[in-house]
């Protein structure tokens, strides 16, 4: 299958630049286009909410309510408690990025289903190493994954499914551009599908086997949510931005603040921001644990609906503005207010994203901390901050540089993301300005942002510090060096930092050096937040038609020697009593990710083969007994191993064994594999202090019982090499009985441990599994459930 076409010329822009391009088919804006299949049904939305809200004795909901449970496959029937009942939901859609849909292609296939219940879309993002610039790196890329996107597009005929190939851009842009609307219900297998709040859209970022449940006419299960109301007030100005405002709310909420809420911003304040500036606000929702994030309907919303070519989907919008925001009188369990006018330019980080600091103070903190003076590497784009409003902003401050006759004192790379986008700025010439100033363009992909990136910049383990416009910034994510301090900020601080190439740079109060000598201020970035002259879509081989239809007559061939993709075999049963004699392998101390769990990188290209990728299981975390990452001791051998290794010998040997964790673990991706991976090498039950909700929920829907301590406490009193000897309460669970203590929100199991020195103690743990999800333990996995 072919995925590339050749590069042609533009005309001159109005940044005044000339610019070679991929072939572009079309040249005009976008026209109109059949927006019959992504336009939400409102009116059947609204009779539904209706019957909820006769339920509800038509209290006032939440927009995050009225889009929920008008999705309910049973209005009539229940009565929404917030943080307590478990909603069974009807998704609208269903949208996969490549390195994870994967694996939820190969679990789909076992539905044995001629095509997905949902419109649904595969996109070709995660497999594209950023390296030399555009051109080759996508040229490799494809020809080192073909089997893979080869796989995905064959899947996608096959199911009726849209298949954005290699450079169309990265999901959460595209699905902005193409498919977001105001009051759908979208699953996404991306932790950062939040993004489409940015158009008034409830997505969420899940696991496959959530996304098969969507594909499959299975109802999506989640408990409701609570509420966080984030206030809005002022505007916006000088060099803050709206990557600005979620930097600053990570710094409040911390990485755990928003798990089990939905976050919901209201406010005048809103009126005041771009369509993809509160997609930018969404998008990093996700770092510190919310459900989701979104938006009511505003101006914005219609405009940019209209300038990509989805008119009907704004007007119809329009007509149901009522049930798009709130109910006046809305109660929000937690309401934090913003103040636009007073909020300053941040700065996050390094090694988690809520270590907030006011751009007035991080010079201090450089200083304070030792930090080397020196910004090696700017990136700007990702899926948080690849917008036409955000390359329009960094090139007015490319262009100051340009006129000075200067260039980038760091390394610099910008990231497109969507081929549209990556069309119209080289049209309008911000492309041609970035390059002055020493800007490489990389692929419409995720590329270093999840870690494929290939650095020619750096000696091995050489402490750095990199600032990017990404959202997330976890110990060895971007390039495997676990000393690169990535520093979050907006994409206009990352390119004034890297013109100045410090690290204590602050554009509002230091000067830049021209070419000849003279010290001059950068002003404030500016810039459209749409193209004046429209969106083109460019090389219009990369996309799908509006409207896929399924072809059973193909074949989906997976190769037995493949080291790539492996079909799956169903896991067993789970427990039909209480657990015996399980085995403490770990236990793990700090942040555990899913980067820590199941790394990315160089292991994504094993996304479809479990086996293969299991050997990366857990083989960042570091172990709380011996404070070594990913050693740990074989006590029937007594000889240490890497944990995956260890896990596979307990399990040759009959041996099941279990992770003890610490708080938030999970925390980050939405990436299945790191539940799948634990219950292939034989672990079905983890006990932490605190879960992350998506890597709870996948842990779920792949049999394995996550557990939590009543005491968070407990947690320094188990240890590696301790057996739980047994377990009480897991029985009365399988069984549907009653248990001990149970609440809505779950019940108690006691965990009666044995030390190896043969002292014995009990801990209380807490469940949080509903009915369904008991149904998915005993059976093995929600898969096995659904298929009876």
């Amino acid at each position: 299958m072919s995925f590339l076409k050749p590069l042609t010329r533009t005309n001159r822009s109005r940044w005044g630049t000339t610019l070679r391009t991929l072939a572009t088919e079309a040249s005009s804006p976008h026209p109109i286009r059949d927006c019959t299949r992504i336009t939400p049904p409102y009116a059947k939305l609204v009779s539904n909410l209706e019957k909820v809200k006769r339920v509800l004795d038509h209290r006032p909901l939440t927009l995050s309510e009225k889009i929920l449970y008008s999705h309910l496959t049973n209005p009539e029937d229940v009565k929404p408690v917030r943080g307590q009942t478990y909603l069974k939901l009807s998704p609208d859609r269903v949208a996969m990025q490549d390195a994870s849909a994967q694996m939820a292609i190969l679990q789909f296939m076992l539905a044995g289903m001629p095509t997905t219940a949902v419109p649904s879309s595969i996109h070709c993002d995660h497999l594209i190493v950023g390296h030399k610039g555009a051109d080759q790196d996508l040229v490799n890329s494809i020809e080192n994954n073909k089997e893979i996107f080869n796989f995905l597009q064959s899947a996608a005929e096959k199911y009726g499914m849209s298949f954005w190939k290699p450079g169309s851009g990265i999901i959460h842009q595209i699905v902005l551009e193409n498919y977001a609307a105001p009051g759908l219900l979208m699953l996404g297998t991306d932790s950062h599908t939040p993004n489409a709040g940015g158009l008034g859209a409830i997505a969420i970022g899940v696991g496959g086997a959530d996304a098969v449940d969507a594909m499959a006419n299975i109802p999506w299960e989640l408990k409701a949510p609570e509420v966080i109301g984030i206030k809005l007030t002022g505007k916006l100005n000088g060099w803050t931005s709206p990557k600005d405002v979620i930097l600053h709310l990570a710094g409040k909420l911390t990485v755990r603040g928003g798990t089990g809420h939905i976050i919901e911003y209201f406010g005048p304040g809103i009126e005041t921001l771009s369509c993809t500036g509160m997609g930018t606000i969404c998008n990093m929702g996700a770092e510190v644990g919310a459900t989701t994030s979104l938006f009511p309907f505003v101006n914005s919303m219609s405009s940019y609906l209209h300038a990509t070519g989805r008119g009907p989907v704004a007007e119809a919008a329009r007509q149901h503005a009522h049930f798009l925001r709130a109910d006046e009188g809305a109660h929000y369990d937690k309401v934090i207010e913003v103040n636009l006018s007073d909020l300053e330019p941040h700065i996050n980080g390094p090694f988690t994203p809520d270590l907030a600091t006011p751009l007035s103070k991080f010079a201090e903190v450089v200083k304070k901390n030792g930090w080397k003076d020196e910004v090696k590497v700017g990136l700007i784009g990702s899926c948080t901050n690849s917008s036409y409003e955000d390359m329009d902003r960094v090139t007015s401050l490319a262009k100051q540089a340009v006129e000075k006759g200067i260039k980038s004192k760091a390394g610099f790379f910008i990231t497109p993301g969507s081929e549209q986008i990556r069309a119209t700025i080289e049209r309008d010439g911000q492309t041609g300005v970035l390059e002055q100033v020493g800007g490489v363009v990389l692929a419409n992909a995720c590329g270093p942002c999840i870690g494929q990136w290939t650095r020619d910049d750096l000696d091995d383990k050489e402490e750095n510090a990199i600032l990017t416009s990404f959202n997330r910034n976890f110990k060895n994510r971007n390039d495997g060096n676990a000393t690169t301090m990535n520093f979050l900020t907006s994409p206009e601080l990352v390119t004034a930092m890297s013109l100045s190439g410090k690290l204590t740079f602050n554009p509002l109060t230091d000067p830049l050096v021209d070419a000849s000598g003279q010290e001059f201020m950068l002003q404030p970035p500016y810039g459209d937040n749409l193209p004046q002259n429209g969106f083109i879509p460019g090389n219009l081989s990369y996309t799908p038609p509006d409207i896929s239809h399924p072809n059973a007559a193909i074949q989906i061939n997976v190769d037995p020697k493949s080291t790539r993709l492996q079909l799956l075999d169903p896991f067993g049963p789970g427990p039909q009593g209480e657990f015996e004699d399980l085995q403490v392998m770990l236990k793990v101390k700090g942040k555990c990710t899913t980067d820590h769990i199941s790394a990315a990188g160089p292991w994504l290209k094993y996304k479809g083969h479990l086996e293969n990728i299991a050997h990366n299981t857990l083989n960042g975390a570091l172990n709380a007994d011996n404070e070594k990452v990913n050693v740990v001791k074989n006590v029937f051998s007594g000889k240490d191993g890497a944990i995956h290794e260890v896990g596979r010998e307990y399990q040759a040997l009959g041996k099941p064994w279990i992770v003890v964790t610490d708080h938030n673990y999970g925390e980050g991706s939405a990436r299945e594999h790191a539940a799948l991976q634990m219950r292939y090498l034989g672990c079905p039950l983890i006990l932490a202090r605190s879960f992350a909700r998506i890597h709870q929920t996948n842990l779920k829907k792949q049999g394995v019982l996550p557990l939590t301590f009543a005491d968070p406490a407990d947690w320094e009193r188990m240890h590696g090499g301790d057996v739980i000897e047994s377990t009480e309460g897991v029985a009365d669970l399988v069984a549907g009985r009653p248990g001990k203590n149970d609440t809505p929100e779950g019940g108690e199991i006691l965990l009666n441990v044995r030390r190896p020195d043969g002292e014995r103690y009990v801990i209380k743990a807490l469940h949080t599994m509903s009915k369904d999800q008991v149904d998915w333990f005993k059976k093995g996995s929600a898969l096995n459930a659904a298929r009876g």
